[in-house]
């Protein structure tokens, strides 16, 4: 499956990006980053601080392909689209998709559900997605991003 045929199943909307537009997206993501390592945070907040970065990067992928995703599901299919934007294998994709659901329970339905090194490892990452979206910019989207 394509990102065209996401969009004729209404999952994804064209989207024109701009290097200010993907600038901006990239500032949350260090900002999230860091954040992510403040000194006396919950684990349940840091897990959800580094999910954020994470997504924003995963965001960034997908307007520089050309698309948004819809409302309906729109964390789940901005993760899934790694996949296909900048060819994240699916564990990793897996493994994101782990951390959505646990940012869920631990952020609408229990608290103290996210352990130490489950925070950790969203962080590690996110960074990681971070590095690899950047990566795929310069290469197959010089004008977006710059050095």
């Amino acid at each position: 499956m394509s990102l065209r045929d996401w969009q004729k199943n209404s999952w994804l909307v064209e989207h024109k990006s701009s290097p200010e537009e993907i600038a901006a997206l990239f500032a949350i993501v260090e900002r999230d980053l860091a954040s992510a390592k403040v000194a006396g945070l919950g684990d349940d907040w840091r897990l959800s601080i580094a999910y954020n970065a994470a997504l924003q990067a995963a965001t960034a992928a997908l307007a520089a392909s050309g698309f948004r995703a819809a409302r309906e599901q729109h964390h789940y299919r901005t993760i899934q689209s790694l996949a296909l934007t900048i060819g994240w294998p699916a564990a990793k994709v897996e493994r994101f998709d782990r951390f959505r659901k646990k940012r869920n329970i631990g952020g609408y339905e229990t608290a103290g559900v996210v352990s130490e090194q489950e925070a950790r490892e969203m962080h590690e990452l996110a960074v990681g997605l971070r590095d690899d979206v950047l990566a795929w910019l310069r290469k197959h989207h010089p004008k977006l991003v710059g050095r």
